[in-house]
């Protein structure tokens, strides 16, 4: 069964956002060096929730600035195959907003809406 395995917090100011999310959570953020969008870098910091040690399942966390004034949190959806994951999203009415994109080293996105206009990501993890 497909889960979320990582999830993205845009910031206006990712300093009072990591401050906020560190007292509240605990989460220490680290700075991932060579992130990028089409635009070329930004900056990104990564965090990983839950201990494993308390019986916990932990999921990575990203803060990253706000791309454009509706940018929400978006969930990534693990998935064996970005491609088929997205026809099946359309062919149940939601929409690809962005097709498959290789995160270099890593992986492959696709950002997509569903039927009620939620953002959310598929996420192919390089094998």
């Amino acid at each position: 069964m497909a889960s979320i395995v990582h999830f993205e917090i845009p910031a206006d100011n990712i300093e009072r956002a990591k401050k906020f999310y560190d007292g509240l959570f605990g989460w220490k953020a680290e700075r991932t060096q060579g992130a990028s969008m089409e635009g070329g870098p930004i900056e990104y910091w990564t965090f990983r929730t839950g201990d494993e040690n308390e019986g916990q399942q932990p999921i990575s966390g990203g803060i990253m600035n706000r791309m454009y004034p509706k940018h929400s949190i978006t969930n990534y959806i693990g998935v064996d195959s970005a491609i088929e994951y997205s026809k099946k999203v359309e062919r149940l009415g939601g929409k690809v907003m962005v097709p498959k994109t290789e995160v270099p080293g890593l992986g492959w996105l696709a950002i997509c809406m569903d039927t009620e206009n939620n953002i959310f990501a598929l996420w192919e993890a390089k094998r």
